[in-house]
């Protein structure tokens, strides 16, 4: 799946996390605002490179599918 603009499109995986195992707070990279505990939302992370929990990034479901 194309990435966010800001990785010139370079493909990424997404998992669709639940709203049952949203546990902690995160912010959204595309609006800058917090997904907070029991909200459903997108963890995104560069297909190619970066497999680690530094490059993953939570995004809420709507910002993802605008991105």
């Amino acid at each position: 799946m194309p990435g966010p603009s800001y990785t010139g499109g370079a493909p990424h995986l997404v998992r669709r996390i639940g709203a049952g195992r949203a546990t902690k707070f995160y912010v959204c990279p595309g609006c800058n605002q917090n997904i907070p505990p029991g909200v459903a939302h997108i963890v995104a992370w560069p297909k190619d490179f970066g497999r680690g929990a530094d490059d993953r990034r939570h995004w809420h479901r709507h910002c993802w599918d605008r991105r």
